[in-house]
């Protein structure tokens, strides 16, 4: 598969987001004299008094507009990069949602909504809510189950079959309503094709749990992300630190993985992409923001 050529890094970039300014490159579009390389264009984003009316504070941009889906693009196993399978990613009252109401059977259409580009240093804050019940056919551990992915693969480089994209994943579970149903962490790890390094070992668990508390029934929760690059990865829950790792490889014992390897990619992962996913129970997200380190 020809390697495609790499989008440049957003995180100085970004910046000039919350003055108006949309920061996605292309080539021929005059660049800003930001230090990044990054052009920065008039789009339908937040203004940074738009920013300021919704209670961002400075440095924070929102990833999500709180209107329609600008900036983000679906990729479903089964389907080309591109196309919203079934419409499931769509915005409703305000709210960025996994639905499924136009599901008879999940069918294994694992989905994933990228941010249109990469990143490296940053901090990141999704508020989410599981809601309803799990589509006929999910498997019995995607129940209250979704995740953002972080260090993600080029969208443009998965295969149209490929159920996850090579990455880092931030894992988030639901428990149940009842306190006596169990107990189920949230801001887990999963690691779809890479390995990381815990207390100086490499892990070679596909999922480790959180310290964190179970978050029952259909309460929003409040997950943060700290990623320093190929140095560190942090997890917090409500402003506590949950779960701690660091240097994020390419397994070259995973498939997808070998071909990006293959194809020339770095076995050290240093930036990436940032997804959503679906994952066959309806998820709700009311903040996804992002502010560059």
């Amino acid at each position: 598969m020809k390697r495609l050529p790499p989008m440049p890094l957003l995180s100085s970039a970004l910046l000039m987001a919350s003055l108006g300014c949309h920061t996605t490159w292309m080539p021929g579009e005059d660049c800003c004299e930001d230090g990044a390389g990054a052009c920065c264009v008039q789009a339908n984003e937040h203004t940074a008094d738009e920013a300021l009316a919704g209670g961002l504070e400075p440095g924070w941009i929102a990833l999500f507009n709180g209107r329609d889906l600008t900036g983000w693009v679906p990729k479903f196993a089964g389907s080309e990069l591109g196309v919203n399978f079934r419409d499931t990613f769509r915005v409703e009252d305000g709210l960025l949602v996994a639905d499924y109401s136009g599901y008879e059977d999940f069918d294994g259409q694992f989905g994933h909504l990228f941010f249109e580009s990469p990143f490296d240093h940053y901090r990141m804050r999704v508020e989410y809510r599981f809601v309803g019940e799990q589509v006929p056919g999910g498997p019995g551990w995607a129940w209250r189950n979704s995740g953002v992915m972080v260090h993600g693969q080029d969208p443009a480089s998965m295969t149209v079959d490929q159920s996850f994209p090579v990455s880092v994943e931030v894992q988030m579970l639901g428990g149940p309503a009842e306190a006596g149903g169990g107990e189920r962490s949230t801001a887990n790890l999963c690691t779809p094709g890479t390995h990381v390094t815990m207390l100086g070992e490499v892990e070679r668990r596909h999922c480790i749990d959180s310290s964190s508390q179970t978050y029952r029934g259909d309460r929003w929760c409040l997950l943060e992300i700290e990623v320093l690059g190929n140095d560190v990865i942090r997890h917090f829950m409500d402003g506590q630190l949950v779960l701690e790792y660091s240097l994020p490889v390419l397994d070259r014992g995973d498939a997808d993985a070998k071909r990006l390897l293959d194809a020339g990619a770095p076995r050290d992962l240093d930036q990436g992409w940032i997804s959503l996913q679906a994952e066959s129970h309806p998820v709700q997200f009311r903040r996804v923001e992002l502010m560059p380190m």
